[in-house]
């Protein structure tokens, strides 16, 4: 394959229909030609909202887990704070309310560690953005009416900790925990967040 092959697009959209939508989420059946020319069919749900996952660390090295039981799965999960932003809004600041949402800390400091993830791309389109946050200041938590959290703190170790044996399952959870690790060894980390995510991680190797 050529290089500019990568941005072409081997499917071509006949006719899209909207068969079901809400506030949160469009669904659409779509009648396509597949990459070999034969007729087809896709099915796509189109996401109203950008997800956003931040990682809280405060200066000793620990962070924050949200719990709460998922529905779609219909069993618990343990995760790092995070929501979706609406359509317009700025992610960043989209994170700093979920944050003080669901946790009820607000960030000093806080930067992008993954500006972009696709969460499902064979059938939607949701994407997201991952941040960190740090010089944490703890106030009131003010989840929404369809969450009932628990918050645990724990160290940054026990986290990645979780991922690997599988406790962790959440996708966005994952990536986030999994890159603070590079995050520490970075040569462009502020020296602050090294020094705690050092704390909590233990050193380089």
């Amino acid at each position: 394959m050529r290089d500019h092959d990568r941005d072409s697009n081997p499917w071509r959209t006949l006719n899209r229909d909207r068969v079901y939508e809400n506030p949160w989420i469009r669904v659409e059946h779509h009648e396509v030609l597949k990459p070999n020319g034969d007729p087809g069919i896709y099915g796509l749900v189109h996401f109203r909202n950008h997800a956003v996952g931040v990682v809280p660390v405060d200066s000793d090295g620990f962070t924050w887990l949200v719990g709460q039981h998922r529905y779609p799965l219909d069993r618990y999960s343990w995760e790092i704070p995070e929501g979706g932003v609406p359509e317009g809004e700025d992610p960043a600041a989209g994170a700093i309310r979920e944050l003080k949402e669901e946790t009820g800390l607000s960030a000093g400091r806080m930067m992008p560690i993954i500006g972009r993830v696709a969460l499902s791309n064979s059938v939607c389109d949701e994407e997201g953005t991952l941040y960190v946050a740090w010089n944490l200041t703890q106030g009131t938590a003010e989840p929404d009416d369809t969450e009932e959290l628990r918050l645990r703190r724990v160290t940054l170790r026990d986290a990645l900790s979780m991922v690997l044996s599988g406790e962790i399952t959440d996708s966005l959870s994952m990536l986030a925990l999994l890159r603070l690790p590079l995050l520490r060894d970075a040569a462009d980390t502020p020296a602050d967040l090294r020094a705690a995510l050092v704390r909590g991680l233990g050193p380089t190797g």
